[in-house]
């Protein structure tokens, strides 16, 4: 007794069925051409990420090791 469901009863949408109504993707398209929700944005920048999440964690540590050495733990 499997408990799979078969491929044909799959809820996801086929590729070559659309997901919205055409009259739902008319409504998100005149939402998305309106000026205000067209924002230009700079690239992602995952290293600058990397180095702000590494500095932010050094200055913690650095806090934490000070306390320990203030309090006579270390």
């Amino acid at each position: 007794m499997s408990l799979e469901k078969p491929v044909s009863e799959s809820k996801t949408p086929s590729s070559n069925q659309p997901r919205l109504s055409p009259e739902d993707q008319a409504r998100v398209d005149r939402y998305l051409s309106i000026s205000s929700n067209q924002t230009e944005r700079k690239p992602f920048r995952p290293w600058l990420l990397m180095g702000v999440i590494w500095l932010v964690l050094m200055v913690l540590s650095g806090v934490s090791y000070w306390i320990a050495v203030e309090h006579g733990v270390i």
